[in-house]
């Protein structure tokens, strides 16, 4: 697994409270390792919200024992589903740090993470910043797939696709103030990202280490491109407002992107 290697201690300034959202929904298979992922992190001030979605499988029972061994860890349990963008709502509303950062219930970071990202906005005066991951299968081995961050992304280029792995991204709350995921069935995080490019008034950066693991999963709506096309022209008509023909225009540029532009972003390793 990504994270059986010998970390190294890193000293750093943890002044900064970062705050990272965690919904989660029947993720008892992978829930336990991605919270140990945060717990792994050389910088330690953090809090990890978890909100579990009315979960029907043993997922409450794992994340309490969890939190109960560290009290960083603040966990909330919905009576009935509501949605990975109501999660996220709902934990964002109660975080406290300056920082907000994501990570979903099957997903993964490496240890240096949040220090290497809270030093890179810190130094580049960035409110907005993600980083370069790499792709897992189910049983968390490496599918030699590379997403390499973009090293800067402004409003124009996010909006014609969505370039920013949520589970690297993070932004800087204390400036641009806390941001919710739009009410839309899909494509909340494209939609949070874009608002916060715009908030901040400046481009993302991006960081070119890997510092995550992004899990392919056979059942994930994600990986099925075909019906991803409704929710992302949903997302320019309904989401920001266009017209139709507005919308079939930016659908086209987002399809230049993802077939001509994305690709040089993503590397095949031997």
């Amino acid at each position: 697994m990504p994270f059986e290697e010998k970390k190294k201690h890193i000293d750093v300034n943890e002044d900064v409270l970062v705050s990272v959202i965690m919904p989660v929904h029947n993720s008892s298979k992978f829930v336990a390792e991605a919270v140990n992922s945060v717990l792994s992190q050389v910088y330690h001030n953090w809090e990890l919200i978890i909100v579990d979605d009315a979960s029907t499988d043993n997922t409450a029972a794992i994340i309490e024992e969890l939190a109960a061994k560290d009290h960083r860890i603040k966990c909330l349990k919905l009576s009935a589903n509501q949605g990975p963008g109501y999660c996220r709502n709902k934990a964002t509303n109660i975080a406290q740090g300056a920082y907000i950062a994501f990570l979903d219930s099957d997903d993964l970071w490496a240890p240096e993470k949040l220090k290497v990202q809270l030093e890179f906005m810190l130094k580049n005066a960035c409110a907005v910043s993600f980083t370069s991951y790499l792709h897992i299968d189910e049983n968390g081995n490496p599918l030699n797939k590379r997403v390499i961050a973009m090293p800067v992304l402004s409003f124009k280029k996010q909006r014609s696709n969505n370039y920013i792995g949520n589970l690297t991204g993070m932004y800087h709350a204390a400036t641009l103030g806390k941001i919710a995921s739009p009410e839309i069935p899909k494509r909340q995080d494209w939609a949070l990202w874009l608002e916060a490019i715009k908030r901040s008034k400046k481009p993302a950066k991006g960081i070119v280490q890997d510092l995550a693991f992004y899990r392919i999963r056979k059942d994930s709506v994600s990986a099925n491109k075909v019906r991803l096309l409704k929710h992302n022209y949903n997302f320019y008509k309904k989401h920001l407002g266009y017209s139709i023909p507005v919308s079939i225009y930016f659908m086209s540029c987002f399809l230049w992107e993802y077939f001509f532009i994305r690709p040089k972003f993503i590397e095949t390793l031997n």
